[in-house]
């Protein structure tokens, strides 16, 4: 697992690289950049490998999924261990169960079914961007939370909840001053968990998000991420050439941040053994 490991991190760095050191593409120009078009050039003759568009799709579909999922995923966890454990072990836990083994292309489906006619019928727009995005990632990461967030809530002690109770604390006091922050790590850690998914997914996003390559003025207006580009490029692009390469630095960004959500997730589980 270890060779495996590193031989993927290798390969996706050594293929990123390359768009820097053979074909002599600017960093900072691919960072901030806000073309996209690799097989043409600008007036100074370097190609429009602009990535900064993708990079903000990619932060703004996740961050809102995640301000959303969150606060629903805690209060889901709250009323299945501590208002109604019976009825939430029984009914809703096989249901958030169900919900995360169903593949990211039904998600998807759904969203391009209902979700994008919605909005294009009731708010604005053709219905795809930021928004469309947003709903159907919100919904696929909920499951995951809600499951981590559950096990993070049942994981305080009883004896918790039986002293708070026991110095004449509300149940509502108990929740919110001694349970929510006796399991804030891992609550925190299910947060980034779940935005670890929703920045990693494809399929679903790129059926719609509307995968044009501008900086959207509206949460209504076609955008794309970092795996839409990918999806739909890589395929349709010769190895060794610049479209392909550039396509994999796409990929090592992808990589680079979920690596960093994972150093994350593992330090906030260090913090919370340390505690």
């Amino acid at each position: 697992m270890v060779i495996a490991a590193a031989s993927i991190l290798f390969f996706v760095i050594s293929k990123g690289l390359a768009t820097f050191f053979v074909n002599n593409v600017s960093f900072v120009d691919f960072i901030t950049g806000t073309d996209w078009n690799p097989s043409k050039t600008d007036a100074a003759g370097n190609p429009l490998v602009g990535a900064l568009p993708m990079i903000l799709g990619s932060f703004g579909v996740t961050l809102l999924a995640a301000c959303i999922a969150a606060p629903l995923a805690i209060g889901a966890a709250i009323f299945m261990v501590e208002i109604s454990p019976k009825f939430g072990k029984k009914i809703l836990q096989p249901v958030m169960e169900l919900l995360v083994g169903i593949p990211s292309v039904v998600y998807g489906f759904i969203g391009l079914s209902v979700v994008v006619p919605f909005i294009r019928e009731h708010i604005s727009g053709s219905g795809f961007g930021i928004a469309a995005a947003t709903a159907v990632l919100t919904v696929m990461i909920l499951p995951t939370v809600t499951s981590l967030t559950v096990d993070a809530i049942q994981s305080v002690p009883r004896h918790y909840r039986e002293a708070s109770l026991a110095l004449g604390a509300t149940r509502w006091q108990t929740i919110w001053k001694v349970i929510l922050r006796s399991a804030r790590p891992g609550i925190l850690t299910a947060v980034v968990f779940g935005m670890a998914r929703a920045f990693g997914e494809a399929l679903a996003v790129q059926m719609v998000i509307g995968n044009s390559v501008v900086i959207p003025t509206s949460l209504f207006e076609p955008a794309s991420t970092l795996t839409s580009i990918l999806t739909m490029g890589m395929g349709n692009t010769v190895m060794g050439t610049l479209d392909n390469n550039v396509l994999w630095s796409l990929a090592m960004v992808l990589l680079a941040m979920s690596l960093f959500f994972i150093i994350m997730i593992r330090f906030i589980g260090r913090r919370r053994k340390v505690k």
